[in-house]
């Protein structure tokens, strides 16, 4: 699977995201690109990590709403258990999302997200993964990781993105019920050459003719794990922007003394 979250939302994001049309089988895998997203994915992103993350929503007409959440992220053998609570503000306080990305191919990761005013956990099926993760400009499936095999991908060419070496890479789902799931048809996706880093990427949404753009505004290097500590993602419509969201990642500390029991369905009903 290939991400480029250091594995707690951000991680969250980061974030993978695709763009373009649906698969077509004329599209061959180029064996080059496909080492380069395996570096991607075999990447370095810690364990057992914490950060306060604060999410900024703007519209189109750029009113702001601003939402601020505590992560959590830990390994479990080859998978990955996320947990995030909203602590800011009121209307989604002790909302709460729990994730279990699976490493096996053949299994569906797990998500649920409770919702306090219900009082009610309700799972993520796969049929609504490409929908806004809390009004967001990510998707449910933007929080959990890719399965390579999904993918077919093509090197097409070199470039420089503040002033370091990058590949163009595009990404293109193997499969409509990958398409349906992700919410996208076909990605851009530019890679660092010194970290294995995907700094930017284009994305066509699978509808409403969109273009879904992410960039990783910072990235710093944190207990020797690059973490982009701010990130932007912009869904346009044409030359106009629809909506933007801002992530930005403080306090972000790995090798935390956390345990498998807050990564529980139990433990995120119960709040911080």
């Amino acid at each position: 699977m290939y991400s480029n979250r250091p594995k707690f939302i951000a991680h969250w994001l980061i974030l993978i995201l695709l763009a373009g049309m649906m698969a077509h089988p004329a599209y061959a895998d180029d064996p080059k690109a496909r080492a380069i997203m395996e570096k991607v994915d075999a990447r370095e992103d810690g364990d057992n990590s914490t950060s306060d993350m604060e999410m900024v929503l703007i519209d189109k007409k750029g009113s702001k709403r601003v939402r601020r959440i505590a992560s959590f992220t830990k390994d479990k053998g080859e998978d990955t258990l996320r947990l995030m609570f909203f602590k800011h503000p009121a209307d989604v306080k002790d909302t709460a999302f729990l994730t279990h990305d699976f490493d096996d191919s053949e299994k569906d990761d797990d998500q649920w997200l409770y919702l306090p005013a219900l009082r009610k956990t309700k799972r993520i099926a796969s049929s609504d993964k490409s929908g806004s993760f809390m009004g967001s400009d990510l998707n449910y499936s933007d929080m959990t990781s890719r399965d390579l095999e999904d993918y077919d991908f093509t090197l097409k060419k070199e470039l420089a993105v503040r002033g370091h070496k990058a590949w163009l890479i595009e990404a293109i789902p193997r499969s409509r019920e990958v398409v349906e799931e992700t919410g996208y048809n076909k990605s851009l996706l530019i890679v660092r050459q010194d970290n294995y880093y995907v700094v930017r990427a284009v994305n066509w949404v699978k509808d409403g003719g969109y273009l879904k753009y992410m960039d990783v505004k910072k990235l710093e290097k944190i207990d020797n794990i690059w973490v982009g500590t701010e990130t932007h993602v912009t869904k346009k419509k044409g030359k106009k922007t629809a909506h933007k969201t801002i992530l930005t990642l403080r306090n972000v500390k790995f090798n935390q003394d956390l345990t498998f029991d807050l990564f529980t369905i139990r433990r995120m009903e119960k709040g911080l």
